[in-house]
């Protein structure tokens, strides 16, 4: 085994654990009365903070104009649109079905990787990348895990969330030889924060939703995102994101212990495919 990819896999695993929290603790949020775009410009505002004074301290926050540009365009448009589509996904269609709609940005990021970075895609990672897609579709199929009258601007928001996540899987990939892990975020976060202020309710929040905006923005996205960008480094954009699926099994059971959120037997067994798109991948390595 090549201590490359067990290093990489290790700050995947962690860093997927960490935002398997994200659903669930957003329904926390949304239950203390806020809503997807405060929950989401406070994430990107604390969290970007986070980034820049680490960048600062770390003495890597030197970007070209051009390329600061490059980076502030990213942050504003996909950032944006991933993060707010994820609150909307969670509020509308359940914390687990918005988990699970993430593992389509295996495929996207499969195909662009290959687009862009010449990555051969072999049996493996097509049986893994086929898997993912099967388990997405079932649990889409499922109508959600909230129950009730199906929502599809939630199924919609989830799906859209997956593609615009796996372009940050390319994006680290393509700045990660000239820019630190803290550096990226800190000038891709913070646009995102900006473009979101212009849609949050600054309305007074509870000392629960507060913590519960902490535990997001610190843990879920903070330390989340640097050890996922220390991942990129060890693995391949492909192998990230596969690997990040983990994250759907964790988010998943928690969203079932402490919201009661269930799949029919279609959903359930879409999260069995996924987990063992994640088996393949590990077994072949």
């Amino acid at each position: 085994m090549n201590d490359t990819f067990w290093r990489g896999l290790a700050y995947c695993v962690t860093a997927a654990l960490a935002w398997a929290l994200l659903g669930p603790v957003s329904r926390i949020c949304f239950a203390e009365g806020m809503d997807p775009s405060s929950v989401a410009f406070w994430r990107m505002l604390i969290s970007g903070l986070c980034f820049t004074v680490h960048a600062l301290v770390s003495g890597g926050l030197r970007p070209g104009m051009r390329d600061l540009g490059c980076m502030i365009f990213f942050g504003a448009i996909f950032v944006t649109a991933f993060i707010i589509c994820f609150q909307v996904s969670v509020q509308k269609s359940g914390s687990a079905l918005a988990i699970i709609l993430l593992c389509s940005a295996p495929a996207w990021v499969a195909l662009f990787s290959r687009l862009i970075f010449h990555e051969a895609i072999g049996r493996t990672r097509l049986a893994a990348l086929f898997l993912t897609m099967a388990g997405t579709a079932l649990v889409c199929l499922s109508g959600g895990s909230l129950g009730g009258e199906v929502s599809w601007v939630g199924i919609g928001c989830g799906l859209l969330c997956g593609f615009t996540y796996a372009f940050q899987f390319l994006f680290f990939a393509w700045w990660k030889d000239r820019y630190s892990t803290q550096a990226l975020f800190a000038m891709t976060f913070l646009p995102a924060a900006a473009v979101l202020f212009f849609f949050t309710d600054f309305r007074p929040v509870t000392l629960a939703g507060a913590a519960g905006v902490l535990v997001l923005s610190f843990v879920s996205s903070y330390a989340a995102y640097y050890w996922y960008g220390q991942a990129l480094r060890y693995l391949s954009p492909v192998q990230a994101a596969i690997i990040g699926n983990v994250e759907p099994v964790v988010g998943t059971w928690l969203s079932w212990w402490f919201w009661h959120e269930d799949f029919t037997t279609a959903g359930w067994l879409g999260c069995i495919l996924v987990l063992a798109s994640i088996l393949i991948l590990a077994v072949r390595k």
